[in-house]
């Protein structure tokens, strides 16, 4: 009861924030393309344990590590396993078949391995797949509307098995170097699932200009991999071996992390580098210095 005086006895003030968790102003989590401890010539077992040592979220592995697993007697269920016993999700995999070509026979080839392989990354837990232009990288110039027919193709492999296929943005390659020409493609397809797969270094090696992440709508991309680039050698001169940590070179990250935060959903960053340099050190202190680096990159993007 209020007593006579007027004196109300009050509780403690709690602010707001003390008693709420603060939001995270970014959706990003970490993944670890095994590209950047390849040179360790680690199996697929130990370079999935080596992310989640490192504190990755994530694992982007190749489908040649996955087939030598399986030749060497290993099983789909062994990896699923493996990743669920260890916490670390298996986000992507790369792979090259060659669906995108003019010749109708090895594009029929290509269907058919992709619809292989995606049934193998579907039986260890793995929903995602790279799909860049392989087999077009060379002249001539493809019709892009056949290959958005094509693109839609596959994007219905996709749905039958349950993993997705990402388009990926080739800097290097004649076709398909063009952030707009990856977008023409994705879009042309008119597929619910179409989505591209960016990169910081193609899209400098394609040509393409950052300001380009800004026109992809948030449904589009799911992934994005990271890297950085030295101010030498020249663009044209560049090489995916010259790929540095992020932060260790002159990329404008945090341009281009600041476009992915304002997509406002979640998006897996993946460590994708093919530097000699860091093959020399060991695989997990290459992939801790990545991660490091990479969630610094975050961090100095958002400040």
């Amino acid at each position: 009861m209020l007593q006579k005086s007027g004196i109300i006895a009050a509780a403690p003030l709690i602010s707001l924030p003390a008693c709420q968790e603060k939001k995270p102003k970014h959706q990003f989590t970490f993944c670890l393309n095994t590209s950047t401890i390849r040179g360790q010539n680690l199996k697929l077992t130990d370079e999935i344990k080596t992310a989640a040592e490192a504190g990755y979220n994530g694992v982007e592995i190749w489908m040649n590590k996955l087939n030598a697993h399986i030749q060497e007697g290993g099983t789909t269920t062994d990896i699923k396993n493996l990743a669920s016993d260890l916490g670390i999700k298996i986000e992507n995999c790369i792979s090259f078949p060659q669906w995108i070509v003019d010749d109708e026979q090895k594009r029929a080839e290509a269907y058919d391995q992709a619809k292989k392989e995606m049934d193998l990354l579907a039986e260890i837990g793995c929903t995602k797949v790279a799909a860049p232009p392989a087999g077009a990288t060379n002249p001539p110039s493809l019709n892009l509307m056949e290959a958005a027919k094509r693109y839609r193709k596959l994007l219905e492999i996709g749905r039958e098995t349950g993993v997705l296929p990402q388009l990926e943005l080739w800097g290097f390659s004649h076709n398909l170097h063009l952030f707009g020409e990856v977008m023409y493609v994705a879009s042309e397809a008119a597929h619910p699932d179409a989505c591209i797969l960016p990169d910081i270094y193609h899209i400098y090696k394609g040509g393409s200009d950052f300001e380009s992440l800004r026109m992809l709508d948030p449904s589009a991309i799911h992934m994005f991999h990271m890297n950085d680039y030295p101010a030498s050698p020249s663009r044209a001169e560049i090489k995916d071996s010259h790929r540095v940590f992020p932060g260790d070179g002159v990329a404008p990250l945090d341009k281009a992390l600041g476009f992915l935060i304002d997509k406002h959903k979640p998006i897996v960053l993946s460590l994708e580098l093919f530097n000699e340099s860091y093959y020399k050190m060991k695989a997990l202190d290459a992939a801790k210095e990545g991660l490091d680096k990479m969630k610094k990159a975050v961090e100095k993007a958002i400040a």
